[in-house]
């Protein structure tokens, strides 16, 4: 318990230039249908989340746009963008947050896990609901480093396992092309088991920070169904590809009286850019 609190108490430390805490955070849609668990009744407990472990940047999934304005507006120091998986400000976005005195947004887009990915909404491989990745590229202040960012939310149904590998060939021939001098980070819900098919399609390029880290808390596992007590598989990640080290990665649990942020454990590392 020792060791977990000291743990806690080092990742919510203030970060050196070239440092940066990562969140991947799947917040749950804003679903009428959560009794105890509404969007009204947590979103004070996932800013708080936030706020408490003061992440630079974030990598949300499921997130709609009331949700995204809540946050920032609860939140001052953070701003955030994305579209909707429709291309519209309508259903789930894959919401970008990020410091505003730590980093400087350059350049941002978005693509669609599908065989036309410049279309909005397009939808491929029998899946049922577009699936998208909205990337970014940052500026660290300070240190004056670049990275491209990319966040993302795979196919949810177990038929779908084929449309998770296409998902993740297709990014992964997108980084490929990218410049290979500039650092990339990938955060996202993959809906798949880190160790599996689609996770050994991304190995050969990233690194899973969580693996890398020396220091780890919190279960492995980041599905909880709002139970606090997750699945074995590891399905929520962040992967990086560059100069980055991986110092310290939590699963973060944190809750109030059995009430949980979002059905999702939020996953932070903190990386050092060499």
């Amino acid at each position: 318990m020792l060791r977990r609190t000291l743990l806690t108490a080092l990742l919510a430390l203030p970060l050196a230039a070239a440092e940066l805490g990562v969140m991947s955070f799947n917040v749950r849609f804003p679903s009428k249908d959560d009794g105890p668990n509404l969007w009204e009744r947590r979103r004070d407990l996932l800013v708080d989340t936030i706020r408490e472990k003061s992440p630079d940047l974030i990598g949300t999934q499921e997130l709609f746009y009331e949700q995204g304005q809540y946050i920032v507006e609860n939140l001052p120091d953070y701003a955030w963008f994305g579209v909707s998986r429709r291309g519209t400000r309508e259903d789930e976005h894959m919401g970008v947050f990020y410091k505003k005195d730590r980093l400087r947004l350059v350049e941002s887009g978005n693509f669609w896990l599908s065989e036309t990915p410049e279309t909005p909404g397009s939808i491929s491989w029998n899946m049922s609901l577009p699936r998208m990745v909205t990337w970014g590229l940052f500026e660290m202040a300070g240190a004056g480093r670049r990275f491209y960012f990319y966040n993302t939310h795979f196919a949810h149904r177990p038929q779908d396992e084929a449309a998770r590998q296409a998902s993740a060939r297709l990014i992964a021939a997108r980084i490929a092309k990218l410049p290979s001098d500039v650092p990339l980070l990938m955060t996202g819900d993959f809906n798949a088991p880190a160790g599996g098919d689609t996770y050994r399609i991304f190995t050969p390029l990233l690194k899973d920070a969580w693996q890398e880290a020396p220091k780890r808390s919190g279960p492995e596992g980041t599905f909880h169904g709002f139970t606090g007590t997750p699945r074995p598989a590891r399905i929520d990640w962040i992967l990086y590809r560059g100069p980055w080290t991986a110092r310290q990665a939590e699963t973060i649990t944190r809750n109030d009286g059995g009430r949980y942020p979002s059905d999702h454990f939020p996953v932070l590392v903190v990386l050092a850019l060499d």
